[in-house]
């Protein structure tokens, strides 16, 4: 039987978290408070994923740079295709928030966002 210990991001809480797995099949979750903690872990366990969040440069902005971010989870694995996939980008001002930077990056079906106003000036 394999353990693997976690600390929850579920909740402010921040639970320590014991889950048990047998052949890659979660046996049981203990330490949570509250059934966040239980999906949280076995996600994680199974299939962890994360929000991306980074920059992207802009031209005729107020600012050089906007902040993106994934629009929904991706895989854990393709984190460094994602950033591979914005690294270059160069968006022309105006920008705003929710505006669509990348779609479909790294082939995830996942887009990313702008999550800042950016003016244009000049």
């Amino acid at each position: 039987m394999d353990v693997r210990n976690l600390t929850c991001i579920g909740c402010p809480l921040g639970c320590a978290l014991r889950v048990e797995m047998e052949n890659g099949e979660v046996l049981s979750v203990s330490g949570n408070t509250c059934k966040r903690g239980d999906d949280y872990a076995r996600k994680e366990v199974t299939h962890p994923t994360r929000i991306v969040t980074s920059t992207v440069a802009v031209t005729g902005g107020d600012i050089a740079m906007v902040s993106v971010k994934t629009q929904n989870d991706i895989p854990k694995e393709k984190i460094m295709d994602i950033m591979k996939s914005i690294e270059d980008i160069k968006v022309e001002a105006p920008v705003h928030i929710g505006d669509v930077i990348v779609a479909n990056a790294a082939d995830t079906g996942v887009n990313i966002i702008a999550t800042k106003d950016i003016k244009k000036v000049g």
